[in-house]
């Protein structure tokens, strides 16, 4: 599939309540790699496989959650002409200058109708991922934490999720890959969509609060080390909510789990592709306990009520 438009997932920026607390946690259990802090005291992290600088971004704060969630488009040209037509749909936009983020271009952000704060940018320094672009070895798996491979996805809370839909397909490009009806059997409860051939990069489910954080979700090779990452979690003493298990929508393997913090976050590997001429799935609210976790066939409370 050709990518001309926006491309994936590129940076979120979470919200800690003990900042050192969380470096130590996101490199030692996480298994990031810190790339260095800013003056206003941010820490910056990407993946072991990610070649862009950084894709996490720690922010001291009060109260724990998500400032953004960003996505990268193709080039300049590509982030100007979303500019206009996030404009022209009726969308107010803010140009961040190049620099305000750590070795990251300048960055379009907009309000999404679900109240969450979202980024597009074209440019982020290139810092390679130790394997090179000539005769690259194997990257190989053993090494001092979870280490996925990258940020894959984020799940957001909020009341507005057709307006998210509509937003999302009609300007930004994205496809709708699957959806959960209410009890009407006509209001979506949540749905997922695509920039890519994966099966999702950005969820919404609708909620009674806006700008609310689900998950943040990271990208694993293997349902072998996803398993790896639920001993490393049991060892570090890491707070699991749910997992190992396995999704019906998207049919990826997961484990949720919470940062010391209180924010939610997932490694998940799998799922199926997803291109442009599929049509989307559709789940009904009598089987979603079974969508959501396929092995338990039921939702658990406190994975659908607890929120940053």
């Amino acid at each position: 599939m050709a990518m001309t438009g926006v491309l994936r997932p590129g940076h979120a920026q979470i919200r800690v309540l003990d900042l050192e607390e969380s470096v130590k946690w996101y490199t030692d259990v996480l298994g990031l790699k810190p790339m260095g802090r800013d003056a206003q005291g941010r820490v910056y992290f990407k993946t072991r496989s990610e070649r862009d600088h950084n894709s996490v971004i720690l922010r001291q704060a009060d109260q724990a959650g998500i400032d953004f969630f960003a996505f990268k488009v193709l080039d300049q040209a590509t982030l100007d002409d979303f500019d206009r037509k996030l404009q022209a749909y009726g969308i107010t936009t803010e140009r961040i200058p190049a620099g305000e983020l750590l070795e990251t271009g300048e960055r379009v952000r907009f309000r999404i109708p679900t109240g969450h704060m979202v980024e597009l940018y074209a440019e982020k320094t290139d810092v390679g991922n130790g394997m090179g672009y000539f005769d690259p070895d194997v990257d190989v798996l053993d090494g001092p934490g979870i280490r996925p491979i990258r940020l894959d996805h984020c799940l957001l809370y909020g009341g507005d999720v057709d307006g998210n839909v509509k937003l999302f397909t009609e300007v930004l490009g994205f496809t709708l890959v699957e959806r959960v009806k209410l009890e009407d059997g006509q209001t979506d409860l949540a749905v997922w969509l695509t920039c890519s051939a994966k099966a999702h990069d950005i969820a919404f489910v609708r909620h009674a609060e806006d700008g609310k954080l689900h998950h943040v979700s990271f990208q694993m090779p293997s349902w072998e080390s996803v398993l790896r990452a639920a001993d490393i979690m049991s060892v570090s003493r890491t707070s699991i909510d749910i997992g190992p298990t396995r999704h019906g929508i998207t049919q990826g393997t997961t484990i949720y789990f919470f940062d010391p913090s209180g924010n939610r976050l997932e490694t998940f590997a799998g799922g199926y592709d997803h291109y442009p001429d599929m049509h989307p799935i559709t789940w009904s609210w009598e089987e979603v306990g079974r969508g959501i976790f396929y092995h338990d066939r039921k939702l658990n409370d406190a994975f659908l009520s607890v929120v940053t």
